[in-house]
C-alpha cells in the first residue's frame, strides 16, 4: 500500500465517519490485514475488556474518552500500558491525542485532520516514518502523481520514437514547472492548475493546443503579447531556455486531462528540487534505473561526500575570517567562482545539496559581515554530464528551482533576494555517457581553477554489464578491463582529469571497489602520477530516498593530487586524521597488512 492511497483512505474513513467502526476503519486503512481486523472486532485479539478500549498487542492501544483531559489520559496509559503496544491514542471523536511509543512522537489534532497526519501512523503500513521523515512525505506523493501522470499520457500517445521522448521529457519537466510555479508565487495562487480547468475542455481535445500557446507565452516578454487573452497575459515571462524551443506536446484524453488537474492540487512549495530522481525512478520504473546506473541518494549520504570534499574547509575558512571583513568578502568572491561537476549526475541531487550549501554559507558571510550584497552564486557554477535525456531535464529544472527556494531563503533572512524571473541560464548539464565524452569539454578548466568533481556513478560489477557498458569499459582502458568494475572508469577518469589542477575527486562506490582483485586492478591506474586519497569513508550500508531503497555497502573514496595535506578516514561516522590511506580503504595502521597484496 502506498501513501497516496493511506490518504484516501482516510479521507474516506472522514466523509463516512463511524464512530462504532473508527478505530478498525483506521487500521484497515493502513493495509493491516482485514482477518485480523475481524479477530480484533470479535475480541479474540483484544486484550481489553473494557467497553470502548481495544488493545492489540504490538499495534496500539485505543481509548474513548468523553470526560477526563485527553492530555492526562494520554499521558497516564503510556506510563501503564504493557504488551508493546506501538500506539496510544484517545479520542472524543472531535480532537485525537496519540503518541507513538518507539519515537515518543506526539499528535495532537481535529479528528477530521486526520488525512493531513497520514504520516503519523505509516509503520502499520510497514513504513518507518523516518524513511520518509529524512527528506518530507509530500515528495514521496509527488511521485506517485507524476507516475499515474506519465502512465495516462503514455496511454494516449503510444508514440516510442526517439524525437517524441525526447519531446515528452521536455514537456514533463515544464509540467513540473508549472505546478511549482503556482504554489511558490512565481505564477499567482494556482493560476496554471485552474486555467487547464476553465479554459480547456474536459474531454483534453484542445488541451495540447492550450499548453502550446501557454509555453510560447511563457517565452515572450510582456511588451511582446499583443492580442492574447487576458488569462494568458496574466502569466508571467520566465524564459531561461526553459521554454525556448518548441516540442511537440503530447495529445490528452478525459483522464490524462484529469491527471494533469490531479497533479496540480499537491501543495508543490513543499517539495524538495533534490528528490526528483526518485521522480524519475518512479516514472520511468527501476529496471530502467538500475539499467542507466542512476542511484537516488538521501542528503546525509551526499553531505558525507560535500563536507569532507570541500564545505569542511570552506567552513574552517569562514571561521577564520569572523571580524577581519576584507577576508569574509574575498571567501565570498572564492565562493562565486567554485564549480561544481558531477559527470554521472542523473536528476542533479549532488549539484542542488552543493547548491544550497555553498548559498547558505554565502548567507553567513553576508550575515557576519553585517551587510547584504545579491548572491553571485548561480546555476551556471555548476556542470553535470548524465546519459538519459529525461535526468539530464530534470537536473536543470531542479538548478532553477533551487534557486528559487533559495532567493526566498535571502529574502526572509535579508528582506530582498535576486529577483526568480526571468530566469538566469540553468547548470551546464551535458546529454551525454561520460565514459565517451572529454570531461573538459563539459566543465573547462584551467590551473587558476577551484573545482570539485563528485557524484554517485553507476556501480555494476563486471557480469552484470551489458554490451553497451562493455565497450565502454573497452574505449577507457583499452586492454585490461575484463574483470573490472564500471566505476572504475570515474575514477580513472577523474584522475586523468584533476592532475596538474586545483581539482578534488570523490565518488560513492560499492565496496568491491576496495576488496579483492578490484584493488590490483583498478587502483595502480588511479593512483599514478602525483595522485593520492585523500579522504575516504570505510564500508556502511546504504540508505537513500529511492522508492526501492539500494541494498548494498558502500565506500566513498577521494583522491586529490598528492600534497603535504591532512588526510582523513572516517569509520562509522567518526572522522581520524591519519597520514595516508590505501587503496583497501584502510589507514596507515592496516597498510603493513595490505601493501603485499597491491
Amino acid at each position: 500500500m502506498n501513501i497516496t492511497q493511506i490518504e484516501q483512505n482516510l479521507k474516506g474513513l472522514i466523509d463516512s465517519f463511524d464512530k462504532d467502526e473508527f478505530i478498525y476503519d483506521l487500521l484497515l486503512a493502513y493495509g493491516r490485514p482485514k482477518a485480523s481486523i475481524t479477530r480484533l472486532k470479535s475480541g479474540n485479539l483484544n486484550l481489553s475488556s473494557v467497553e470502548g478500549e481495544v488493545s492489540w498487542k504490538k499495534q496500539l492501544f485505543f481509548k474513548e474518552e468523553y470526560n477526563a483531559d485527553l492530555h492526562l489520559t494520554v499521558s497516564e496509559l503510556v506510563k501503564t500500558i504493557k504488551n508493546d503496544q506501538r500506539f496510544v491514542i484517545v479520542t472524543d471523536y472531535e480532537t485525537l491525542l496519540a503518541i507513538d511509543a518507539k519515537t515518543l512522537d506526539k499528535l495532537d489534532i481535529k479528528l477530521t485532520d486526520l488525512p493531513k497526519h497520514y504520516d503519523f501512523f505509516l509503520p502499520w503500513a510497514g513504513m518507518e516514518k523516518t524513511q520518509h521523515q529524512d527528506e518530507n512525505p509530500a515528495d514521496v506523493k509527488a511521485a506517485e502523481k507524476m507516475a499515474k501522470l506519465f502512465d495516462k499520457i503514455k496511454e494516449d500517445n503510444p508514440d516510442d520514437s526517439p524525437e517524441f521522448i525526447h519531446g515528452l521529457n521536455v514537456f514533463l519537466s515544464r509540467l513540473l514547472f508549472c505546478f511549482f510555479a503556482e504554489d511558490t508565487n512565481i505564477f499567482t495562487g494556482n493560476q496554471f492548475t485552474s486555467n487547464i480547468s476553465s479554459h480547456t475542455q474536459p474531454d483534453g481535445s484542445d488541451l495540447h493546443s492550450y499548453l502550446a500557446s501557454l509555453f510560447k507565452v511563457l517565452n515572450t516578454p510582456e511588451s511582446d503579447r499583443q492580442g492574447l487573452p487576458d488569462y494568458l497575459k496574466e502569466f508571467p515571462y520566465v524564459n531561461g531556455e526553459l521554454f525556448s524551443k518548441e516540442h511537440q506536446i503530447p495529445v490528452f484524453k478525459t483522464k490524462s486531462r484529469q491527471a494533469i488537474i490531479d497533479s496540480g492540487t499537491l501543495d508543490w512549495s513543499s517539495i524538495n528540487p533534490d528528490i526528483f530522481g526518485s521522480m524519475f525512478q518512479a516514472v520511468v520504473g527501476e529496471t530502467e534505473r538500475g539499467s542507466l546506473g542512476m542511484h537516488y541518494t538521501s542528503v546525509p549520504n551526499i553531505m558525507k561526500v560535500i563536507k569532507p570534499l570541500f564545505l569542511d574547509d570552506l567552513y574552517e575558512a569562514f571561521d577564520k575570517s569572523i571580524g577581519n571583513n576584507k577576508k569574509l568578502i574575498k571567501l565570498a568572491d572564492r565562493l562565486s567562482k567554485i564549480k561544481i561537476f558531477d559527470p554521472a549526475c542523473g536528476s542533479g541531487n549532488f549539484l542542488i545539496i552543493a547548491f544550497k550549501e555553498l548559498k547558505r554559507l554565502e548567507m553567513e558571510i553576508f550575515k557576519e559581515l553585517n551587510s547584504f550584497t545579491f548572491s553571485q552564486i548561480t546555476p551556471s557554477q555548476f556542470y553535470g554530464i548524465e546519459i538519459d535525456d529525461f535526468a539530464h531535464e530534470i537536473a536543470k529544472l531542479s538548478l532553477w528551482l533551487t534557486e528559487h527556494q533559495m532567493n526566498v531563503e535571502f529574502n526572509n533572512e535579508f528582506g530582498r533576494a535576486n529577483p526568480t524571473l526571468p530566469l538566469k541560464k540553468a547548470g551546464n548539464i551535458t546529454c551525454a555517457n561520460a565514459t565517451r565524452i572529454d570531461w573538459e569539454e563539459v566543465c573547462p578548466k584551467d590551473r587558476d581553477d577551484e573545482i570539485y568533481v563528485l557524484g554517485n556513478p553507476p556501480y555494476l560489477g563486471s557480469r552484470n554489464q551489458n554490451l553497451h557498458q562493455k565497450d565502454d569499459m573497452k574505449f577507457v582502458f583499452t586492454t585490461g578491463y575484463k574483470s573490472l568494475d564500471y566505476i572504475s572508469c570515474w575514477f580513472y577518469l577523474g584522475a586523468n582529469y584533476i592532475r596538474g589542477v586545483n581539482i578534488k575527486c570523490a565518488f560513492v562506490s560499492t565496496n568491491s571497489i576496495s576488496q579483492g582483485e578490484q584493488v590490483s586492478l583498478t587502483w595502480p591506474r588511479v593512483l599514478k602520477k602525483d595522485v593520492e586519497i585523500f579522504f575516504a569513508y570505510q564500508s556502511f550500508k546504504w540508505k537513500n530516498n529511492a522508492i526501492s531503497n539500494a541494498n548494498v555497502i558502500v565506500v566513498i573514496i577521494g583522491i586529490a593530487n598528492t600534497s603535504s595535506d591532512k588526510k582523513y578516514m572516517f569509520k562509522e561516522a567518526i572522522k581520524h586524521e591519519v597520514s595516508s590511506i590505501n587503496a583497501y580503504v584502510m589507514d596507515e595502521g592496516c597498510w603493513r597488512k595490505a601493501k603485499n597484496r597491491l
